[in-house]
């Protein structure tokens, strides 16, 4: 992941200004510091799953941002945290061997929490890192600024600042859409010279398949207990044109035909699927209702999503399911 020119993949991308800047942008912080919410905000569309519930993250999603001068691919990474499983230790190293390659990393600060151990070990990190690679740049990023006083932000603001030696710090709200457009800039400011390393029109290099399966997890996290998300995975088995519905007349907006999406949710234990699944199949419907609204909203297409909640016993601890599971 760098952002050094390649002529080839260069091809087709348009003529750039003189002084036009590109590269990698990672947001780095504890869980649910709101690094999703800011990566969908600065993007103007969904790319990246949010909850809740902490750590929901589980892949370095990217998220493109393309102005007439500059172009910044931002990776959001899953929460960096002490890790009790298997998975917990892939994630931290996936966190890891992405910040050895962006150009500018974000260590995101919730305005309405106190710095903590976790944001001080971070910031730490961080700070060895640049020391050992001189050309990368560290911002700080104080977000749900909408969620304090200003009184408040400053305080953090300063309190912030005694962290490590930031290159730039700023406050934002992605709910109110508060600075976006200044944290933009000041990215873009640290990005080095480089043509577009992307197209301006495309938004994500996340392909359909793991999106799918994101949004599919993101529902099935909403109004479950603390436990599961860290016991949840989502795997796509299959995307089919439904024969029976080709030439069937319709008045939906995405016109006839009807794609089939099976999807089967993975859970560590019985009661974890009895939570999924609900009284009755109750969550889950409401599951398959609001994943597919999004999943029709991606694919432009009609779609019937085929749910199933099956048990892959103490995944995140064994190393062939997880390989089975995409991780």
């Amino acid at each position: 992941m760098t952002s050094t020119y390649d002529s080839d993949s260069a091809q087709g991308l348009g003529a750039q200004p003189e002084g036009f800047r590109a590269g990698f942008f990672a947001l780095v912080g504890r869980p649910n510091a709101g690094k999703s919410t800011l990566t969908n905000a600065l993007v103007g569309q969904k790319v990246a799953i949010t909850s809740s519930k902490p750590q929901t993250t589980r892949h370095t999603i990217r998220g493109i941002v393309t102005r007439d001068y500059y172009q910044i691919v931002i990776v959001d990474t899953p929460g960096l945290h002490r890790p009790r499983t298997l998975l917990g230790e892939r994630l931290n190293t996936l966190v890891h061997d992405t910040l050895a390659e962006v150009d500018v990393i974000g260590l995101c600060i919730p305005a309405d929490q106190k710095i903590g151990p976790g944001d001080r070990h971070i910031a730490g990190d961080l700070a060895q890192l640049k020391s050992e690679k001189r050309r990368l740049k560290i911002i700080a990023v104080v977000t749900k600024i909408d969620a304090v006083s200003k009184d408040a932000v400053g305080e953090q603001l300063l309190a912030v600042q005694e962290l490590m030696d930031f290159d730039d710090i700023v406050p934002v709200s992605s709910v109110k859409d508060l600075q976006l457009d200044v944290i933009t800039d000041v990215i873009a400011s640290h990005l080095p010279p480089s043509p577009q390393l992307y197209p301006a029109d495309e938004i994500t290099d996340e392909d359909h398949e793991k999106f799918i399966a994101e949004l599919v997890r993101e529902a099935a996290l909403e109004g479950v207990r603390d436990e599961l998300p860290h016991s949840l995975a989502v795997v796509v088995e299959e995307i089919v044109e439904d024969e029976s519905q080709r030439d069937q007349p319709t008045k939906s907006v995405f016109g006839p035909g009807r794609l089939i999406v099976r999807v089967n949710i993975y859970v560590e234990r019985p009661s974890q699927k009895a939570i999924v699944i609900g009284r009755g199949g109750s969550r889950l419907k409401e599951v398959g209702s609001t994943s597919r609204m999004g999943i029709q909203a991606l694919m432009q297409r009609r779609i019937f999503l085929d749910l199933h909640v099956k048990v892959a016993k103490d995944w995140q601890r064994d190393p062939k399911q997880m390989r089975k599971l995409g991780f």
